[in-house]
């Protein structure tokens, strides 16, 4: 069995090993270089309780879950 220490081995997956992290970084530098990111509007969720009579016989988390609305979509 040879030495891989004297025969070269290890020389040739440092190499390999270090190839594939420069083309990694190469292509996370072009991936960010080129990706031109817009600004994002603020979402604001409509939590105003609207005036609605209410009544006491319902339970509490019917009560808290009227006063959520849905967005217009999903996201």
């Amino acid at each position: 069995m040879e030495n891989p220490f004297e025969s070269g081995h290890v020389k040739n997956y440092l190499l390999a090993y270090a190839s594939v992290v420069v083309i990694m970084i190469l292509f996370f530098i072009a991936s960010t270089l080129f990706n031109d990111i817009e600004d994002v509007e603020k979402k604001i969720f409509n939590t105003e309780i609207k005036e609605e009579v209410v009544n006491a016989d319902l339970e509490p988390e019917v009560n808290a879950s009227s006063k959520f609305k849905l967005l217009d979509k999903a996201y």
